[in-house]
């Protein structure tokens, strides 16, 4: 695991590590990973028949241990039948009060991954918001971690590794949920 409290130099390596899988990113890797968070805004306002921050606030919610396809799924089914299944029992709950009025960022935790992930989808363009999850990190640490606990639930360490990726698209000259969506995307297609 990663010192929570790190010195310059990791810091320095953490972010350098994010803009080298930037930029062996391929032309299409790199076109799909700008446009992720913009499709899935779109699929966010599309469930919640235009409502996009309740669409993005269930999105996040669903997340958690889910690929993007069945988080897609049990967003789009929990919608279409008014209440979400299909997850851990805090997940549907949150989900439930989102989709009943709820301000997602009253009941998602955005200090972490999951509140991050919503603000990404409800506003594709935020300056600031970006998602730390497993892949964010192995990209960062230049390890991949497998089944091995990162601790990103310690909240220094989450920021500590959002700072890095906020450096990064500052020198890249992007918005950070940008240069994470393309680093995921060249991350998780590596050979």
């Amino acid at each position: 695991m990663i010192p929570v409290k790190c010195t310059e130099l990791q810091r320095t390596a953490y972010t350098q590590a994010v803009i080298d899988k930037w930029q062996a990113a391929t032309a299409n890797q790199r076109a799909r990973g700008l446009q992720w968070y913009a499709t899935a805004h779109k699929f966010a306002a599309e469930i919640a028949a235009g409502e996009t921050h309740k669409g993005a606030g269930v999105l996040a919610a669903l997340s958690a241990n889910k690929s993007w396809a069945e988080n897609c799924k049990l967003a789009r089914k929990a919608f279409a039948e008014g209440t979400a299944s299909g997850h851990v029992h805090d997940a549907i709950t949150k989900a439930n009060r989102i989709m009943a009025g709820a301000d997602p960022r009253e009941v998602l935790p955005m200090h972490l991954k999951t509140g991050a992930f919503y603000l990404c989808i409800a506003d594709p363009e935020n300056p600031d918001a970006v998602v730390i999850d497993r892949h964010a990190h192995d990209i960062a640490t230049r390890e991949i971690y497998g089944q091995r606990d990162r601790g990103l639930g310690a909240v220094g360490r989450y920021n500590l590794l959002a700072d890095c990726y906020r450096a990064a698209a500052r020198k890249i000259g992007e918005v950070p949920s940008k240069v994470q969506a393309v680093t995921w995307v060249a991350h998780i297609e590596r050979s």
